[in-house]
This record gives structure tokens, C-alpha cells and sequence, in this order.
């Protein structure tokens, strides 16, 4: 087993209303890092960029998804706060327009350093990380509008991702 960060490590998953997508990341995450044993050196949690679900659970078929793969989605949506940008290490933006609502959030250019897009982690999107890449391609998209499989396509999706940044975090890639 390669190694565990030698701090704690925070990650803030963050999508626009923190019902469908980011929940899905943190949940995904949380079960990546308990069955990693990473619990003690590896936190996670989620906000959206927007406050329109403030003080609401994950969507139902955002939980239906994560329950069908056995994850469990806990917490109710929060709205980014400016302190997220000192609290976490990493902000992980499922698309581009909330990267960019965190990159003009964020307070100064380390702060913005923080920022990433999620799928950056991908191994199977391996130009994610590149900005001639059109947006759709290095994003995950919001299920919100759409049905069920939307949220399926989610679960996969932030899985990969989630799976690359594990594997990267134990590397020592990741800090």
C-alpha cells in the first residue's frame, strides 16, 4: 500500500447548488478514503457556488445513483464561503463556470491555486487538464434538467475522477 499524506488533507468537492454533483464527489470520496483506511489523513466535504439549496439534502436521484453503487450521500448544501479558500487544501470544481466562480472568489493568487477542475484526475480524460480542451469534455455535467441516467453517467464519472485524485493523493502528487 503506498503511502498516506503525512497532514491532514481537505478537500472541498463544489459544483452550482451542492445537491447533485459535488455531493455525489464528497460521498464517492468518503468511501474511497475509509476503505483506503485514509480517514484520519484525508477529509472531505462539498459546497455549490450558488445559494439557491442552501439547507437541503442531495436530490433524490443523485442519492438513488450513489445508493445503487453503495454509497451513502449525508449532508445538506452549503454555499463556498471565502474561509473555504484558508480550510481546504484543494477546491475541486465539477465544471468550468464554477471553476471560474471559485477562481474570482478566491482571495489572491495562492488562494486561486487551489482551485482544479475535478476530472483533471481522471486517467480516462487525460486532456482534461488541458485549456484548448472544449469545456464539455473536462466537465460533469449537471443532472439537474435530465433524468435518471444523468445522475448514473454523475456516479461514474466523479468515481474515476475521485479514483485518480485517491491515487495521486498517495503518491504524494497531491498535497
Amino acid at each position: 500500500m503506498a503511502e498516506a499524506p503525512a497532514r491532514r488533507l481537505r478537500l472541498l468537492f463544489v459544483c452550482l447548488g451542492n445537491i447533485c454533483r459535488s455531493p455525489t464527489a464528497e460521498g464517492v470520496m468518503a468511501e474511497m478514503v475509509k476503505r483506503a483506511g485514509l480517514e484520519d489523513t484525508i477529509e472531505v466535504d462539498s459546497a455549490g457556488t450558488g445559494a439557491w439549496h442552501v439547507g437541503e439534502p442531495a436530490d433524490e436521484r443523485a442519492a438513488a445513483s450513489a445508493r445503487a453503487h453503495g454509497v451513502i450521500l449525508g449532508g445538506r448544501a452549503r454555499q463556498v464561503t471565502r474561509e473555504d479558500f484558508e480550510a481546504f487544501d484543494l477546491l475541486l470544481a465539477m465544471d468550468a463556470a464554477n471553476e471560474r466562480e471559485l477562481l474570482r472568489l478566491a482571495p489572491g493568487a495562492e488562494r486561486r491555486a487551489k482551485v482544479r477542475l475535478l476530472r483533471e484526475f481522471d486517467p480516462t480524460s487525460a486532456r482534461s487538464h488541458e485549456r484548448d480542451v472544449p469545456d464539455h469534455e473536462r466537465d460533469v455535467p449537471d443532472p439537474y434538467y435530465g433524468g435518471a441516467s444523468g445522475f448514473d453517467d454523475v456516479f461514474d464519472l466523479v468515481s474515476a475522477a475521485c479514483d485518480g485524485l485517491l491515487e495521486q493523493i498517495r503518491a504524494g502528487a497531491v498535497r
